[in-house]
């Protein structure tokens, strides 16, 4: 039997940040880290991994595709995966989709390779982990669960991700947390308030020392 590999020619890459933003107040994509937005960090970060980038919103986005939920109503995190699974099927040679969220400027420079490396099957889903704790919109997804995504959101009133992974094979990636000259950072540090702004700019400038 041929062993199953996949490589950036088969992975395309959405940054997810269509999320509703309630605690910080605003539109996250915008927000300013150093002299970048958001959004800006996480597509150079995504675009150093996979060929083809995306960002799942509502508006334009920098210069790369923009991909609309497909759901109205801000159906949660899913409904983004599901636009861009929808998305990167229509895409030649894709199989897969990598999805980020635009809160975490920190994710791992290595996030696709070691995701794609942990691959077993075409149908396997893979996410990311830091610290105990699973971090799924950090996942790797074949494409060909778009349908079956699309009638479980249509169907579970709740749409938590774990829900929904619990109906398939996943596998989880363990990633370690990053020295800097401050600590440890967990790369999937988040951005949720004001305050964790203010605490990411703190570990930008202990990254860049």
């Amino acid at each position: 039997m041929t062993e199953f590999s996949l490589d950036r020619s088969n992975i395309a890459g959405v940054v997810l940040a269509g999320g509703r933003s309630q605690r910080m107040g605003h539109d996250k994509a915008g927000v300013m880290l150093g002299a970048e937005s958001l959004l800006r960090h996480a597509l150079t970060r995504l675009s150093q991994q996979t060929l083809l980038v995306a960002v799942n919103a509502d508006t334009t986005a920098e210069g790369v595709p923009v991909v609309p939920d497909l759901f109205p109503g801000k159906a949660g995190p899913m409904a983004g995966i599901h636009a861009a699974m929808v998305y990167a099927s229509g895409l030649p040679s894709i199989t897969h989709v990598v999805t980020v969220s635009v809160d975490c400027p920190f994710f791992p420079a290595d996030l696709v390779a070691r995701l794609a490396a942990a691959v077993e099957h075409p149908s396997q889903i893979a996410i990311a982990a830091s610290e105990g704790r699973s971090h799924p919109v950090f996942g790797l997804w074949p494409v060909t669960l778009s349908a079956d995504l699309e009638a479980w959101i249509a169907t579970d009133e709740k749409r938590r991700v774990r829900d929904f992974l619990s109906r398939h094979d996943v596998t989880e990636v363990v990633f370690p947390l990053h020295p800097t000259r401050a600590s440890l950072l967990d790369p999937f540090f988040n951005i949720n308030t004001p305050d964790d702004l203010v605490e990411a700019e703190r570990w930008l400038e202990a990254l860049r020392a």
